[in-house]
């Protein structure tokens, strides 16, 4: 995986030493339905979302590359999120820098992706849609009424990521 852009900073936000750091504590398959693959779709959805949203697309682009990396299993996992946002707290400043809106946005992003909540600030709910729009990948079709966004509401964009998804 290539070193992206963060639009926000205009600097690396996910960069090789953080893809080596978090490909060697992952406990799961790097390929997975949780893995690399699944993360390299939520930041494409996130950010094409977050063109629509305004969202902050540093906070998306960590969210999509941390929110699954502290999974013990890829079945039920309910502390999952919290894993990843403590996780999250201990990479910033030394792998990756947030000012403490954006680092305080991550958290809140990888806490409660799973919890199917709707409702936060337009950043954590492109994270959670971005997330969302990738179920096609265990054979879900992404349900409107789960997504925080009219921009993942569209008919267009659902059809698109799922495409993308399987």
């Amino acid at each position: 995986m290539n070193p992206s852009q963060s639009g926000k900073t205009g600097g690396r936000i996910i960069t090789q030493e953080l893809v080596s750091l978090i490909r060697r504590q992952f406990v799961l398959d790097w390929s997975g339905i949780h893995g690399a693959p699944h993360w390299a779709r939520v930041r494409v959805n996130g950010l094409r979302l977050a063109e629509k949203t305004c969202a902050r697309p540093d906070v998306i682009e960590l969210f999509a590359f941390l929110h699954d990396t502290q999974r013990k299993n890829d079945g039920r996992d309910p502390e999952h999120g919290k894993r990843a946002a403590d996780f999250a707290v201990t990479l910033q400043g030394k792998l990756f820098t947030l000012d403490d809106e954006g680092l305080t946005l991550l958290c809140a992003a990888r806490t409660g992706h799973s919890d199917g909540l709707v409702e936060a600030d337009i950043t954590v709910q492109t994270c959670w849609d971005a997330d969302r729009l990738d179920l096609g990948r265990i054979g879900v079709t992404p349900d409107p009424a789960y997504l925080c966004t009219a921009a993942a509401r569209d008919p267009q964009m659902i059809e698109w990521a799922l495409k993308r998804s399987r």
